[in-house]
């Protein structure tokens, strides 16, 4: 049965995960070159279009859909088919489906966005739509299914993430470790000045952050307990 304090307790946070893309992307462009900070905004903005279409079509399926092994959703609800607003018998009871997953759609927006702070001003555009793109349907989209889904194997063995350090922030580090081993530094680094190019603009970042990341420190309706 839908619970309409529900329903809108998760549009709203859903529209503050949001928030956060456009946060990190001050965060980021604060702290680059003035010569670089057009592409790093654009590398979170575009996250918003990229990985809404992938999230519509097959992530979501994925990420929740029928459990097949305990590793991944099947793509039954491949472009949302059967995802409708009656709520869901596996996920928020209490709040539409499709509720659900716009509300889960924000964070699948924002991990790999989280990541180009370890390559900024040294990857190319077109590379890191490619790379943002796979990684997220071969990284993200599991890790979320082994936990948050139904009959992932993680969450089957009492694993839980009520914040997403685990499906979110556990995920993007350890590829932005990964890339950074890989890219490697700057062009110039330890020769020439890297200085940032506003670091008011990574303050008001760094504020919409952690103003946004306190108000989800709450449990979502469907995981309270008590």
């Amino acid at each position: 049965m839908i619970d309409s304090g529900d329903t809108a307790f998760i549009l709203a946070s859903a529209g503050l995960v949001l928030l956060m893309t456009p946060g990190l992307a001050l965060f980021y462009a604060g702290m680059v070159r003035s010569k670089n900070v057009l592409g790093t905004i654009l590398q979170s903005f575009i996250m918003i279009s990229v990985i809404s279409l992938e999230w519509v079509y097959i992530g979501y399926s994925m990420s929740f859909g029928p459990d097949v092994g305990g590793f991944i959703g099947d793509l039954s609800w491949f472009a949302l088919n059967g995802v409708t607003s009656e709520p869901s018998a596996d996920y928020a009871t209490t709040i539409p489906q499709n509720v659900f997953m716009i509300y889960q759609c924000m964070f699948a927006i924002i991990t790999p966005a989280l990541i180009t702070g370890a390559f900024a001003e040294r990857m190319r555009f077109s590379s890191f739509l490619v790379f943002s793109l796979l990684w997220t349907i071969l990284v993200y989209n599991p890790v979320c299914h082994w936990i948050w889904g139904t009959g992932g194997w993680l969450g089957a063995r009492g694993v839980l993430d009520f914040a997403g350090g685990l499906v979110v922030h556990l995920t993007s580090g350890a590829a932005a470790l990964a890339a950074v081993f890989i890219i490697g530094p700057r062009k110039g680094y330890g020769k020439e000045s890297f200085m940032p190019h506003n670091l008011p603009m990574t303050l008001l970042g760094t504020g919409l952050l952690c103003s946004v990341g306190l108000d989800l420190t709450a449990a979502p309706p469907w995981q309270r307990t008590g």
